[in-house]
Formats: structure tokens, sequence, C-alpha cells
């Protein structure tokens, strides 16, 4: 599983026109899912991404997490993230995982972090094109990504 982590002041997505998700403060978070990701795989970025330390204290350090500052996240599914640009022009994307488990992983990313943090999730919808739109605040922006565990 892949993601990219951006500390937002305010971010949205649309679809079609309408804003389907929309936040202030916290994270907007692009997921996506590759072949052998799980459960596990999904439940370890979730207490990743909330366990967080990158909101400035007094002291303008980063030591605080998503809850300290009344924060929230914006969860996109964006399967590019796992498209291959080494050879050629055009992306490949051998290694994502196919659109019914990546759905099917999407929800249960949104499900536990709904259970995580109660009202302060927004999502963009499953594959549908989606206009994002963001301002990272710092810019502090984080990819972070898990192998699936062997079996």
């Amino acid at each position: 599983m892949r993601t990219i982590v951006q500390r937002v002041s305010r971010a949205s997505v649309e679809v079609a026109g309408e804003v389907v998700g929309a936040i202030d403060r916290g994270f907007l978070v692009l997921a996506g899912f590759g072949r052998g990701d799980n459960e596990d795989t999904v439940a370890w970025m979730v207490r990743k991404i909330a366990s967080l330390r990158v909101f400035e204290d007094d002291s303008g350090r980063m030591t605080l997490p998503l809850p300290a500052v009344d924060g929230r996240v914006l969860l996109v599914s964006q399967f590019t993230l796992y498209g291959d640009c080494r050879k050629g022009a055009r992306p490949s994307f051998d290694k994502s995982a196919d659109p019914e488990t990546a759905r099917a992983l999407y929800n249960r990313f949104v499900e536990l972090f709904e259970a995580q943090m109660p009202g302060g999730v927004e999502s963009g919808v499953f594959k549908e094109m989606m206009n994002v739109s963001l301002v990272n605040d710092g810019p502090v922006t984080l990819q972070i990504e898990k192998e699936p565990d062997a079996r």
C-alpha cells in the first residue's frame, strides 16, 4: 500500500461538480493499493497515519498528532500511485491491485479511519474522476509505503 499524506489547512474533493468531501486543518491522504495488500496492510497504514506527529507545538516543533489539533482526514483513492514510469513514456500499472480488491481495501481503509476518528473523516468516491483541491500547510508532504506481510 502506498500513500501520500499532505498536511493541509483545507482540502476538498469534487465529483461531477459536486463537493463530496471537505476538511479544514488535517491530512489529505491519497491512497493506492497494490497486489498482495490485505486488511492487515490497511490497518497498519491507518495506525501509522493517525499517529503521525507533524503538527507544530507552541515552540514551532512538529510534535503534535492529528487529535491534538482537532484535525480531520480526507481520504482519496488513487491507483496511479502504483504507476511505474521506469520504461517508456506510458506508466505501467501491473503492481496495482485489481479494481474489486482495491475497492474493498479502500472501503476498509475508510471504515478503520472512521472507527479511529468518529466524525473526523471525509472521503472521495472510488473509481470516479475527482477534482482534488488543497492548501498544503508547510508544505508538509510524506510518502508512506507498506509492503504486504508474507503469509
